[in-house]
């Protein structure tokens, strides 16, 4: 599987400004010729939370019709990372991810469950509650959006659910970035997984972001790590190694659930 992780710069408050650079970096990315491509947590407007009504994706229709003529187009599947989506009926705004396979067609919708205290997703966004996973080609891969990766449980449903690549999307700074890359390589190596984090770099409120975006193999081998600008990586994965490594180490064959 050849992906291709988009690691960007977000500009707070400003749809109209990255709505244009997601399409310029579809279009750089696609001259590689991936089979998926992923972008960064809330890339079409920032934590600018407080303008949620004003500025969220009303239904997801803008980032629907980008991503699904674009993957239709193009023969590639897409994980559009989150945006900030609103939702008409209700009026509930989330941070929301979807997921458009190459037909064009949205083959996961996963609202982040674990919101962040930190950054006030508590007092604006609604959590979601479902599990984000979908298929490529006969292979599971979970999804998950940036604070859910301080929730070791979660990676274990999503194994259990039979997900052999687990994508985190995410807005992590720069003053927690020890957590960030330790956390990533350690749910790789212990749900002997792939995990793909692809972060988004630059400064938004005067807070730093790192890029560092990681691709991590079920060993824990780092194959993949950005620098701090924006980036398009590309990279090719062998899925097979997943089921090579947990034959070596039985993990889920020994866990004791009858002890815990």
């Amino acid at each position: 599987m050849k992906v291709a992780l988009v690691q960007m710069d977000v500009q707070i408050g400003e749809p109209e400004v990255n709505y244009r650079k997601v399409e310029r970096f579809l279009d750089e990315a696609m001259a590689q010729s991936p089979d998926v491509i992923i972008f960064p947590e809330m890339w079409n407007t920032g934590y600018a939370l407080e303008q949620g009504d004003a500025l969220a994706d009303v239904d997801g229709q803008r980032t629907r019709a980008l991503f699904s003529s674009y993957a239709k187009a193009h023969n590639v599947m897409i994980v559009g990372g989150s945006v900030l989506y609103k939702d008409s009926g209700s009026g509930d705004i989330t941070n929301t991810m979807l997921v458009f396979d190459r037909n064009g067609d949205e083959v996961l919708r996963y609202d982040k469950v674990h919101l962040f205290r930190l950054m006030d997703e508590d007092q604006y966004l609604k959590a979601g509650n479902s599990f984000g996973l979908f298929d490529y080609e006969g292979t599971g891969i979970g999804t998950m959006i940036c604070y859910d990766l301080r929730f070791p449980l979660l990676f274990r449903k999503l194994v259990s659910l039979g997900a052999k690549v687990i994508i985190n999307t995410a807005q992590w700074p720069t003053a927690r970035v020890d957590h960030w890359r330790t956390l990533v390589i350690s749910r790789a190596i212990e749900n002997q997984s792939y995990m793909i984090a692809v972060n988004r770099c630059g400064t938004s409120r005067e807070t730093a972001f790192p890029g560092n975006s990681l691709v991590i193999d079920p060993w824990g081998e780092v194959l993949l790590e950005g620098d701090g600008t924006e980036q398009v990586y590309v990279i090719d994965i062998d899925l097979a190694k997943v089921d090579e490594i947990r034959k070596r180490i039985p993990v889920f064959d020994d866990q004791r659930f009858d002890l815990y």
